[in-house]
């Protein structure tokens, strides 16, 4: 029997579990609840979810809807979809993480109080993702959002003020090297303004992730394919063990291992619940039981 075991450090952050818990406690009111959008970038908790009563619309499902309750997730939404839900008599259920409040209410004052500098607000994130979308709504639509340093290149104008935020779930290695490069281009009257708002409970999971697959044989790494953090934390597991292996269910593993392989870990990201990982168990040790 091979040893298989689950990584103690992962599985749902804070502001997710906050989210899920806020929706639980809500449907038990029995009233109709809608989540603005997969209420986490996982399809297994989000069927398990709906089955209780959660049922998630888009933006144009909130456009056309009158009264009810709708809950806001945690990745945040920017202010004109709270106008929205308001003028519609929506009761708002928000569920917005504490982490991304924050950050929301910095990039908002930052923009504020930088109007009369024709700076730039800079955004390290993902384009489209939820998260980001709530940021750049605190600038009016104005904020910049790029992903890289060859972005930066031709984004930019590195001659004027720039002030520069990052999602709170993206790489600190990578955020590090666009700050790098910006302070070696600048040019002149350009200045750089930046802030650490990467969320510690994702950036301090890589070193622990790290770890947990060099000791193994083989991983497997459990996260939807949507998830910003869950590709953060697989790649860092892939680079300590090139035997790691994203999935998104158990039923994606279909056979045994290989004859070699003795210790198996299981991890996942933020977005990724305990029960989850605990098929993923189960569903080996029923492959590689004793007939």
């Amino acid at each position: 029997m091979i040893d298989i075991e689950i990584d103690s450090s992962s599985g749902f952050c804070f502001g997710v579990i906050n989210a899920i818990k806020q929706a639980e406690t809500e449907l038990k009111s029995g009233d109709a609840l809608s989540s603005l959008g997969p209420i986490v970038h996982n399809e297994e908790e989000v069927k398990r979810l709906s089955d209780l009563g959660l049922h998630s619309i888009d933006y144009e499902g909130l456009q056309g809807k009158s009264g009810g309750r709708v809950l806001f997730r945690a990745h945040g939404e920017p202010p004109s979809v709270y106008r929205e839900a308001k003028e519609r008599g929506i009761e708002i259920i928000d569920a917005t993480c504490p982490v991304v409040l924050k950050l929301q209410k910095r990039i908002r004052k930052t923009y504020e109080e930088t109007r009369d500098e024709d700076a730039q607000i800079v955004i390290f994130g993902k384009q489209g993702h939820a998260e980001v979308n709530g940021l750049v709504g605190q600038t009016e639509g104005n904020a910049i959002v790029l992903q890289s340093p060859e972005q930066a290149a031709t984004m930019l104008e590195l001659d004027k003020p720039i002030y520069l935020f990052s999602q709170t779930t993206m790489s600190r290695e990578a955020y590090r090297q666009l700050i790098e490069y910006i302070e070696a281009h600048l040019k002149e009257g350009g200045s750089l303004t930046h802030y650490d708002t990467i969320c510690r409970l994702v950036s301090n999971r890589i070193p622990d992730i790290v770890a947990f697959a060099k000791s193994k044989d083989w991983i497997y790494f459990i996260a939807g394919r949507n998830s910003s953090n869950g590709r953060v934390l697989y790649e860092s597991a892939l680079k300590a063990n090139p035997h790691t292996h994203f999935i998104s269910s158990a039923a994606e593993i279909t056979g045994r291992l290989p004859e070699w392989v003795e210790h198996v870990g299981i991890c996942g990201a933020t977005s990724t619940p305990l029960w989850q990982m605990q098929e993923v168990k189960q569903r080996l040790e029923e492959l590689h039981s004793e007939k």
